[in-house]
């Protein structure tokens, strides 16, 4: 049976917007603070999802449980995995950085899942898996050099990354064919509600209210909210976890990329040789 052309398109679209994420989010660093800008995102989106809820009227969740499940989902991805990101940028993690941090994701994944939801790794991914893991840790060993950011944010960014591997497997088992926008409007809905406390406890700072970040936020609500989450949870869904989570190991190099260009953050030559590498891997572990 042939796939359908957007999930055959997914991958990259979700990729090119993942990865620029990382970038344009410590632009919006700039203007406001970490929990204000994702309070703001994730309320856009619901005034988003509600509209569309209210128009193409798609079914609720039939079962008490089903509505926990989505909201695990939400808040791991929303609350965990951002809002932890965006505070390991605001104490000294570089983005670029932070994206080869969550390499480790897809190893987490396939190390897990054979006993969460019954996945068989063969050897062909776990190779690629290594081979994509040996070519990032090179390319984290070079930006070493270029100077260490403070153990917060790294704790930061482990405690992000065990968000995101946690949404993951949970979506896998327990995720149902839920209609997207029913799925994304109960996970920020949660994701919301359980940032409000932090925003509470946030230092108050004035916003910087330009064109840029006006930019920042259709870029954060639009691209990474609504398309790039979309995404990934519908092909968590359409196949095997430690698969697609395989995918993931090119948004670091993305990232890196995009850092580069925009933010200045240095990219070593043997930066650029372990991104060779991490994609061959990719390819390995993710080819039919």
């Amino acid at each position: 049976m042939s796939r359908p052309v957007w999930l055959l398109l997914a991958p990259v679209l979700f990729l090119i917007l993942w990865s620029g994420g990382y970038v344009v989010a410590k632009v919006g660093l700039l203007h406001a603070a970490p929990m204000a800008i994702l309070a703001m995102r994730y309320a856009c989106v619901i005034v988003i999802m509600t509209v569309l809820f209210m128009i193409f009227r798609p079914p609720l969740p039939t079962k008490h449980i089903d509505w926990l499940h989505l909201a695990i989902v939400g808040i791991l991805i929303q609350t965990v995995y951002f809002g932890l990101t965006y505070l390991a940028f605001v104490n000294g993690v570089a983005a670029g950085t932070a994206a080869l941090m969550m390499i480790l994701q897809p190893i987490l994944v396939a190390l897990i899942a054979p006993k969460w939801s019954g996945e068989r790794i063969g050897w062909r991914q776990w190779g690629g898996l290594l081979i994509a893991l040996a070519g990032t840790t090179a390319v984290i060993a070079s930006r070493l050099d270029i100077g260490p950011p403070p153990v917060l944010g790294f704790v930061f960014v482990l405690l992000g990354l065990a968000g995101i591997t946690g949404a993951t497997l949970w979506e896998k088992r327990f995720g149902l064919s839920h209609h997207p926008i029913t799925a994304n409007l109960i996970g920020y809905a949660a994701g919301l509600i359980c940032l409000l406390p932090f925003l509470y406890l946030e230092d108050a700072q004035p916003i910087l209210w330009d064109w840029e970040f006006f930019a920042v936020m259709v870029y954060l609500v639009i691209g990474n909210s609504v398309i790039a989450v979309g995404l990934l949870l519908s092909m968590i869904r359409a196949g095997e976890v430690a698969r697609v989570s395989t995918l993931l190991f090119l948004v670091p190099p993305g990232a890196a990329l995009a850092a580069w260009l925009v933010l200045d953050e240095a990219m070593p030559l043997i930066a650029w040789i372990g991104m060779a590498i991490a994609g061959a891997g990719v390819l390995i572990a993710t080819r039919k």
